[in-house]
């Protein structure tokens, strides 16, 4: 069974999730632990002879230290590149939390040290009319690491959903700030300052902007023994 989970959100789509999913995978391996990676929703999948495919999913399997099926890596698979619970109506299929927890309990039950379940866009992304994907780490009672993006903006992004976390009932275990532009935000010293004073979590690290960069070279910006001291 998989010792330790985390759940990785931010505070918007395209803020470097898997990335920093990622590379918390490969600084775990690099400290010696075992680990899975799981994105249970992916849209945005491509047509291969396997079937679909998503290539953020793809990066989380091949990082991961243990051999798993694409199928439980990834078990909702949805080809247009759009908002998932409209990327399952399009597609006739219903996405419901109680069907996420019983895929992401199944990948906990595996032997590890860390699992690493990605969400999708942020914090309220719908699963549906009635539910948000914040269902997913509520059921599981797992602890929250918060992807921010250093543009404008970020700072009230980033306590709203910190706040959002905290309202849930979960721990935000970490955060994470990454430069996802290759251009550095005006004042970005203060912003992180800001965030670091007021975010009441630790800074897991500043990852920088490396076209192309694998796991390997960004685990470098991270600092995860904190995820595995309690």
């Amino acid at each position: 069974m998989a010792k330790k989970t985390f759940f990785v959100t931010g505070t918007d789509t395209g803020v470097g999730k898997t990335m920093v999913s990622a590379a918390i995978l490969a600084a775990a391996k690099a400290a010696g632990k075992r680990t899975l990676g799981m994105k249970p929703i992916a849209s945005g999948c491509a047509n291969t002879p396997d079937g679909l495919r998503n290539e953020d999913a793809l990066v989380l399997q091949q990082t991961a230290t243990e051999t798993i099926a694409y199928d439980l890596v990834n078990p909702v698979a949805l080809a247009p590149a759009i908002a998932p619970h409209v990327a399952a109506e399009q597609a006739g299929r219903v996405i419901s939390a109680d069907r996420l927890l019983g895929f992401c309990r199944g990948m906990q039950m595996r032997p590890a040290d860390l699992l690493v379940i990605e969400g999708a866009g942020g914090w309220r992304v719908p699963l549906n009319d009635r539910e948000t994907y914040s269902a997913v780490p509520r059921g599981l009672r797992v602890p929250v690491i918060l992807v921010v993006a250093l543009r404008l903006g970020c700072i009230n992004q980033a306590l709203l959903t910190a706040e959002a976390i905290r309202n849930d009932g979960l721990l935000l275990a970490g955060w994470v700030a990454n430069r996802a532009e290759p251009d550095t935000m005006s004042c970005e010293q203060e912003t992180l300052s800001y965030l670091m004073e007021h975010l009441m979590a630790p800074c897991l690290g500043v990852v920088p902007w490396v076209e192309g960069a694998k796991p390997d070279i960004l685990r470098g910006y991270l600092d995860v023994k904190a995820l595995f001291e309690n």
